[in-house]
């Protein structure tokens, strides 16, 4: 974060220093048990380019000492005119909230921590509490605190919660919880698919409209996905805004601006008014790609379900399937067919959400070269999942089964060098 106002001395109104709070991890003969956690900082005086390690590192321990304390999360609360900080025991598990008039120097507020949501086993990690209006209403401003939880996700694993509530500047207190012993789905989550942990802020953006990305993976199977040198990948970043949604506040996300520009700028291909009957129909060879930006608009006229096949072959042995169950009224993300799956006996193939009882979907799909992002129902329902498909699986195609559905609206914007190629080439 850019220490604007100073107030940590360690730069100047003129020149205010870039302050990171991190976790740092003692070593054997630091007169501390070798591998626990403390919170430490360091900052930057040109604009990143270097850093210098805090002189009394660390900033923030833990009494008694703790391997699992960690993931300090650091906003501006303007109402008191001091800094927050959220961290975790994460094996407790309990968030703990702190306040600093310096960035240096931080005094114990509160902890937070449902009973009812905590289960044996279950680690929580980047917690992160933020601030939004309702519906855009200033005079209805409700807290947000995100944390990562593994396992016991909606999809199983790992995964992001969120509570609504409020913080008077000591203590966060969330609203309508569920009873005691409910399950997963009871409560709210950032992402309803597999790959989507540890959602977190970007620092110095406007109050009003946060940006957040999270960890495109899972802990079930992270060490084991098909992928070299890398073991992992970030989601594409999103706003984020607080909206009533069936007569509840959600989190309701969105691609950044940064993105729909990028989208613009490349042609896309509508199909509208196309109607399928119990069949499926691959679209032409413009709207291949192994990356897409995908809008799209059904009504069901009879159909039991409907939806489109991305990274598809053409005879369909390859595939992940986005579909609406008009009968169920849930939207699904089945990567049974998406690929390499056999990498682990914990990839789950099949992610699903309930929906409003509607003969109309809509959803906004981006499909990059391993993973797909599902957005729904103004962006409240969102459905994360890697996947890990061949390269010529680049096809979509279009399906109605049970009966008929119309495509009112289907937009097919490849994104990738052979849609650059295209778009270069002369006419």
């Amino acid at each position: 974060m850019i220490d604007s106002r100073n107030t940590s001395g360690l730069g100047t109104p003129e020149n205010p220093a870039m302050v990171a709070l991190y976790t740092s991890v003692f070593k054997a003969g630091s007169g501390h048990e070798a591998g626990i956690q403390a919170q430490s900082l360091s900052y930057s005086l040109d604009g990143g380019s270097t850093w210098r390690a805090y002189r009394k590192d660390p900033v923030l321990t833990l009494s008694p000492d703790s391997m699992q304390f960690r993931d300090p999360g650091v906003s501006w609360y303007e109402p008191g005119g001091y800094w927050v900080m959220t961290t975790v025991v994460a094996d407790a598990p309990v968030i703990k909230l702190y306040r600093s008039d310096n960035l240096i120097d931080w005094t114990f507020l509160s902890d937070f921590g449902p009973a009812g949501f905590i289960r044996p086993g279950m680690l929580w990690e980047m917690p992160t509490l933020f601030a939004l209006p309702l519906d855009g209403d200033p005079a209805q401003r409700k807290w947000i605190m995100m944390i990562g939880v593994n396992p016991w996700s909606i999809a199983g694993g790992s995964g992001t919660a969120y509570f609504v509530g409020s913080f008077d500047g000591r203590t966060f207190h969330a609203e309508n919880l569920p009873p005691d012993g409910s399950d997963p789905s009871s409560y709210d989550w950032v992402d309803h698919g597999a790959d989507h942990y540890a959602a977190m802020l970007f620092s110095n953006l406007p109050a009003s409209t946060p940006l957040t990305i999270g960890w495109m993976n899972n802990w079930d199977y992270a060490g084991t996905v098909p992928t070299e040198p890398w073991k992992g990948q970030m989601t594409l970043p999103m706003t984020v805004a607080l909206k009533t949604i069936n007569n509840r506040p959600r989190l309701c996300f969105a691609p950044d601006a940064h993105y729909t520009a990028w989208v613009a700028s490349h042609r896309g291909h509508s199909f509208n008014a196309m109607r399928l009957s119990t069949e499926r129909r691959l679209l032409p060879g413009n709207t291949r790609g192994e990356v897409l930006d995908i809008r799209l608009e059904i009504h069901g006229r009879g159909a039991r379900a409907a939806g489109v096949i991305l990274r598809a072959s053409p005879d369909e042995k390859t595939g992940t399937r986005i579909a609406y169950d008009f009968e169920h009224h849930t939207l699904s993300v089945d990567r049974s067919r998406s690929g390499r799956t056999d990498f682990s006996q914990h990839f789950s193939q099949w992610h699903s959400v309930n929906m409003p009882h509607t003969a109309d979907v809509s959803a906004h799909i981006i499909v990059d070269r391993n993973s797909v992002e599902v957005l729904a129902l103004e962006g409240s329902v969102v459905i994360t999942d890697l996947i890990f498909p061949p390269a010529e699986a680049d096809h979509v195609i279009a399906f109605a089964e049970g009966g008929d559905a119309e495509f009112t609206n289907l937009r097919v914007t490849p994104l990738d060098d052979r849609a650059a190629r295209d778009q270069e080439a002369p006419p």
